[in-house]
């Protein structure tokens, strides 16, 4: 009630100042003073909101918009709830005096099926009994339309804000693991189907030579000499693929020489042309240069082998707070954002506090981006 009540009183003090204010904002020379009046009037209800109505504000101005608005549901509320408690305290009152000191006369009910009678002093006791339940709820839907306001013009509360933090990091946190599953399943498959089938290769091939160059006469030493060819030959892609699957893993140039060059060698393996523009002015963090790197990475792999692109362009840019890639190509267009490799690099992001899109319409083209903070969450 209290805090409805301030309500009322703020509502016409900041009529009153929109009424000289409004004027005000025309002359340069006083829009400073009445933007210091706007502040005042704003921490007012703050206090107000927080003390009585168990509502923080996270932000701390809500412009003119906001007094406006509260101007009129202090004024029009006080005025309602004024002239209901006045009728409450009359009929009360008034029927109080009639039934202790006056003279009451019968006032016959007739319902359907019932006649009552009674008097004017109960009637107005009951009437005022039940005005005051309505003043009670017209008192709660007040605080509860001032709390609509307020989370409108000044933004959820604090613990509001506390509670979506933690709703989308428990998403977050299930998303990574679905996302390390993800690749740690993807490497056994590169292991089973690429290394392991050259290892195995491999080994029959030098068991074959082995054998041969015990039994084997002089003549056939040829045979001999193409298996240890092909065992050789073999051994050099093991190595290629042994590197092809640590890279897929982590880059190790991404560490020693940044994001740039990574991309760079991305690019060159693309098989595709791949432009690279670096609007970085300085390294980002690891966990956020890490993520730019595997999102573009996966992007130009889906633009070489699903979309059917013949140019890929890659822009990394910045802001004050913010470090962004846009990864850009003419193909056919209509990736999906729930797709494995893409769902996967959402979720990275999102673990990063940054956002992920995908602008894929069928016909192309299509373009991925990604926005993280300079700053990594608790870093």
């Amino acid at each position: 009630m209290a805090g409805v009540v301030l309500g009322t009183a703020l509502g016409a003090a900041e009529l009153i100042f929109l009424a000289v204010a409004a004027p005000a904002a025309l002359i340069p020379a006083l829009r400073p003073a009445a933007a210091r009046g706007r502040a005042r009037l704003t921490a007012l209800e703050r206090a107000r909101l927080s003390r009585w109505l168990g509502h923080e504000p996270a932000r701390a101005d809500g412009g003119y918009a906001f007094l406006a608005a509260r101007a009129a549901l202090g004024v029009l509320g006080g005025y309602l709830w004024a002239s209901t408690l006045f009728l409450i305290v009359l009929l009360l009152g008034g029927g109080t005096w009639d039934l202790v000191w006056g003279e009451s006369e019968p006032v016959p009910l007739e319902l359907p099926g019932v006649k009552l009678v009674t008097s004017g002093g109960a009637l107005g006791i009951t009437a005022g009994l039940a005005l005051l339940g309505v003043l009670i709820l017209m008192v709660a839907a007040a605080a509860a339309l001032d709390r609509r306001l307020a989370a409108h013009f000044l933004g959820p509360t604090g613990e509001e804000l506390m509670r979506r933090r933690i709703a989308e990091l428990t998403e977050t946190r299930s998303g990574i693991v679905r996302a390390v599953d993800d690749e740690r399943r993807r490497i056994e498959r590169d292991l089973h189907d690429g290394v392991q089938q050259r290892g195995v290769a491999l080994a029959m091939l030098l068991g074959r030579a082995r054998h041969a160059i015990g039994t084997a006469p002089a003549a056939r030493q040829d045979g001999v000499a193409e298996l240890v060819a092909q065992a050789y030959t073999e051994s050099r892609q093991l190595l290629d693929e042994l590197r092809s699957v640590a890279w897929r893993i982590y880059p190790t140039a991404l560490d020693e020489l940044g994001l740039r060059a990574a991309l760079a060698g991305v690019a060159e393996r693309a098989g595709l042309p791949v432009t690279v523009h670096d609007g970085l002015t300085a390294r980002p963090a690891s966990e956020i240069e890490t993520a730019l790197y595997f999102v573009a990475r996966e992007a130009i792999t889906n633009a070489v082998k699903h979309a059917g692109a013949h140019d890929i362009l890659v822009v990394l840019t910045e802001d004050e707070r913010t470090v962004s890639v846009a990864i850009s190509d003419d193909g056919g267009g209509g990736a999906d954002p729930s797709g494995g490799g893409l769902s996967g690099l959402a979720r990275r992001v999102l673990a990063l506090d940054g956002t992920f899109t995908v602008d894929s319409p069928p016909g192309g083209p299509t373009r991925v981006t990604a926005t993280l903070p300079k700053a990594p969450p608790c870093g």
